[in-house]
């Protein structure tokens, strides 16, 4: 039997090509993004590894406790404790530091990278050599006094910096310029993975990071032969315990892993996605290929049965063919897989998060996924099959090729689909009258779209029969080899139904995809239309940072400005979890929010008065009138807030609104704005005003200036992950259809030599023949779009109104442009995948074809 699987496999090579390439797909993603994982990891590690190199210990500053005196809210990190730290045995050298960001304008004045962790700056430290070990000098010199400022050579290149170009940044506030006088070069992963470095005179950082004479953190390297573990033992003997803390460079190491981690899982997720689709399309490919090969050696099987093959063996046999299939394409996607894993880091990569680059890491996870993956699918599809040729009877299949399926089979099947269907739609249906998008509601979701998707499979060879013969005037303008393609594709509903399958899944999801993407985008525009007054908003960057407070009165003195609200925005921890508050100007928030009180209003908003959302107030039952215990800010200590208002959700007002006095003076940043709403008189230009108000924040690279425009489609922006999950879901379900479609007619094509030569023998051209197959295909593909289209939108109707309850802006709108476009692209998959075998079909010579056995 062993010899028989080899035999058929190399005599249908042609055909489970397609197979091969459809696992294939599947094991590319799969072990392409592992490999990825695991190279991204090194990498980061690598790089990591280069930073804390020579560091043994380094001592930071504790964070003093709430309420903690004047004297230990100021860092003992200074000059003297970093001699006293030389003098601890077994330490090497001592570099102290003054480290924290700064964003920067580029020479044409529009911000470089601006993100955690992207915008790093120091102080320039120099040794006893008068240089900083650290940041090598490439060009200029280091920078002497606050005036002065060096970058790295990243940097200068982003910025199109020369020496003695004048340079905007921003720290934490105000906006300064300095001199650029030095070029330097390091190897933090931060800055050459895309980020910035800003470097300052040492008095400078230290003014600006830590306080004056003070640093925030000193770092020891080790004399040869010492222990960083004793070091550390050693160093805290000196340290005063409740203001300073040494940390070895290994658990800074230990620390970056955790931390690279978390963020390479998090790089696997989009990409298994895919792999997931494709393997899950791709199994209905495989299925339908060794159905038709089984059914194409019926006689072969039945010989075999006579001759002495057991039912266990036929099915053995047709399973190892399915294990070499899978052990080739596993192999050929593993080797598919690596360029994949090279390209990702290019195509993850943003501007706010550039990935290291570094070599691949081939792990034993990798090479075993890829084979468990590509063998587990391509068997486990082939089980089917192989059970069916196992019960062949060798009498009934040496009187013919084909069986058509019974009566009784077929009534189990449409029994079968139906229940699926009404369990689908049982759950379903109940849901889209709940307008609850709670975590069960959703789960109960997913189940009842699995369970339609599956009754529409079941039910596809029914329905194949008379969703066909409704498209028969579609074919009737290709005259007979429309009413040809038409009957061939009714032949074996069972084989249309399967081949039909896979345009069937990824047009159902989709569709699903894109209507409720395109709907939710429409609900995230209206939404914060509705809830913004203001025709501008200047906001902060970066969520650390705040609005100069002196900023928010030369916004308001701007020409053509009519209001100017500043707002505070914190946390307000409630029962329920974490919200957010905005801290707001009474007498002016009416002007650039619109908020639509359910009861209540907000000119009633101090000191502990706050007003809340509708969808707070039913989380902890509250109404106006009523109190809310919470903790506002760092001020984590709950206390009882009375409600003076609830009003519908809106997403401009965040969870809650409270006076600015007393959210401003809990916050984490005390006395800061994260925002300014600015109403306009509308008598100047948009662009003229837009001008004005970034001169009026110093053009700050900190901060951002949007119009209603700008901030509404930032708001709606958070759809671009589910488009690209969409689009790539079309791309490979389209791909593997192709396979499927190619397929099935090659194999018809090889069943129907005889007929196509007689068709030849009475006079139809070569083209007629090529129509023939083309239109035959392109109504497979029209049946699966249209089985597809149904369920997607149903699933998406049923879905899709849970977000009603949490955005009441939430209505189902149908992206008829991608509609339109799905259904082109599964008609022109059709046309194309039908080309090999067309011309196989009209290549065949007449008198060869009728004499054909």
């Amino acid at each position: 039997m062993l010899k028989t699987a080899l035999r058929n496999l190399l005599a249908h090579k042609a055909r489970q090509l397609m197979t091969l390439l459809a696992v294939c797909l599947g094991v590319a993603f799969v072990s392409g993004t592992l490999v990825f994982a695991d190279s991204t990891a090194e990498a980061h590690r690598a790089a990591a590894s280069k930073s804390f190199a020579g560091i043994a210990v380094t001592v930071t500053a504790k964070t003093p406790p709430p309420g903690a005196a004047a004297h230990q809210q100021t860092s003992t990190l200074d000059d003297v404790l970093a001699r006293r730290l030389a003098a601890v045995p077994g330490v090497a050298a001592v570099r102290p530091s003054a480290d924290g960001s700064a964003a920067l304008n580029a020479a044409d004045g529009t911000p470089l990278r601006v993100g955690p962790g992207a915008n790093q700056a120091a102080g320039y430290v120099p040794g006893e050599d008068g240089k900083d070990s650290r940041y090598p000098l490439a060009e200029g010199r280091a920078p002497t006094n606050s005036g002065e400022l060096a970058v790295d050579r990243g940097t200068v290149a982003a910025g199109h910096f020369r020496l003695g170009d004048t340079i905007t940044l921003a720290t934490d506030g105000p906006v300064m310029t300095k001199r650029l006088v030095g070029i330097v070069t390091t190897e933090d992963t931060r800055v050459t993975a895309g980020g910035t470095l800003a470097l300052f005179d040492k008095a400078t950082a230290q003014k600006l990071f830590a306080s004056p004479g003070h640093y925030t953190g000193i770092d020891l390297s080790a004399a040869p032969g010492t222990d960083q573990s004793a070091l550390a033992r050693r160093v805290t003997g000196v340290l005063p315990a409740d203001r300073a803390e040494a940390t070895t460079g290994a658990a800074q190491a230990a620390q970056q892993a955790l931390l690279v981690d978390t963020l390479t899982r998090g790089y696997e997720k989009l990409p298994l996605v895919f792999a997931g689709v494709s393997l899950f399309i791709g199994s209905f490919l495989i299925i339908n290929t060794f159905t038709m090969l089984v059914s194409r050696r019926t006689r072969e099987i039945a010989l075999l049965r006579a001759i002495g093959a057991t039912r266990r063996q036929v099915s053995r046999s047709v399973l190892l063919e399915a294990l070499l299939v899978g052990l080739v394409a596993s192999a050929a996607g593993f080797l598919l897989g690596l360029g994949i894993a090279s390209v990702l880091p290019d195509i993850l990569s943003t501007d706010a998060n550039t990935l290291p680059q570094g070599p691949l890491v081939i792990g034993p996870r990798s090479v075993v996924a890829a084979l468990g993956v590509g063998v587990g699918v391509t068997v486990l599809a082939a089980w089917l099959p192989s059970r069916r040729a196992a019960k062949v009877a060798p009498i009934e299949a040496m009187r013919t090729t084909e069986q058509p399926p019974s009566a009784n089979r077929s009534r189990v099947r449409g029994v079968a689909g139906l229940a699926l269907l009404a369990l689908g739609a049982g759950v379903l249906v109940p849901l889209s009258g709940a307008k609850d998008a709670s975590e069960e509601n959703l789960q109960n979701a997913m189940s009842g779209c699995a369970l339609l998707v599956a009754a529409l499979i079941v039910l596809a060879p029914l329905l194949a029969s008379p969703m066909i013969r409704l498209t028969g005037r579609l074919t009737g303008p290709f005259g007979i080899a429309g009413h040809l393609a038409q009957r061939n594709a009714l032949r074996d509903p069972r084989r249309t139904a399967a081949t039909a399958a896979t345009l069937l899944i990824s047009t159902a999801l989709v569709v699903g995809l894109a209507v409720i993407g395109n709907s939710t985008g429409q609900a995230l525009d209206r939404q914060a239309a509705a809830g913004l007054g203001a025709d501008y908003v200047i906001s902060s960057r970066t969520p650390t940072t705040g609005i100069d407070p002196a900023a928010v009165r030369r916004v308001a003195d701007t020409s053509g400005v009519r209001t100017a609200s500043a707002v505070t925005d914190s946390t307000l921890f409630t029962g329920g979890g974490v919200r957010e508050i905005s801290g707001v100007d009474p007498r002016t928030v009416h002007d650039v929010m619109k908020l639509d009180f359910v009861s209540g209003s907000a000119k009633d908003l101090g000191p502990g008065r706050i007003a809340v959302s509708s969808t707070l107030a039913r989380t902890n039952g509250v109404t106006t009138g009523g109190h809310l215990n919470a903790g506002l800010g760092r001020n984590q200590e709950f206390r009882k807030y009375t409600v003076v208002g609830v009003y519908q959700d809106n997403p401009v007002a965040h969870d809650a609104l409270g006076a600015r006095t007393e959210v401003a003076h809990d916050s984490y940043l005390p006395g800061s704005v994260q925002r300014i709403l600015v109403r306009t008189d509308g008598g100047a230009v948009a662009k003229t005003t837009e001008d004005r108000l970034r001169t009026a924040v110093g053009n700050s690279p900190l901060l951002k200036v949007q119009d209603r425009q700008q901030f509404v489609h930032e708001a709606a922006g958070t759809m671009g992950e589910l488009l690209t999950l969409m689009y790539g879901m079309l791309a490979l379900g389209s791909v593997i259809a192709a396979l499927g479609i190619m397929n099935t007619l090659a194999v018809s094509v090889a069943e129907r030599t005889r007929e196509i030569g007689v068709l030849r023998a009475l006079g139809m051209d070569r083209s007629g023949i090529r129509r023939m197959i083309r239109v035959e295909a392109v109504t497979v593909a029209a049946f699966g779009t249209l089985l597809g289209l149904a369920g997607g939108l149903f699933g998406a109707w049923a879905v899709g109104s849970l977000a009603n309850g949490a955005m009441p802006q939430y209505s189902l709108a149908l992206p008829w442009g991608t509609l339109l476009l799905v259904c082109l692209l599964s008609l022109t998959i059709g046309a194309l995948a039908a080309t090999v075998p067309a011309r196989r079909a009209a290549a065949l010579s007449p008198l060869e074809a009728v004499a054909e056995a």
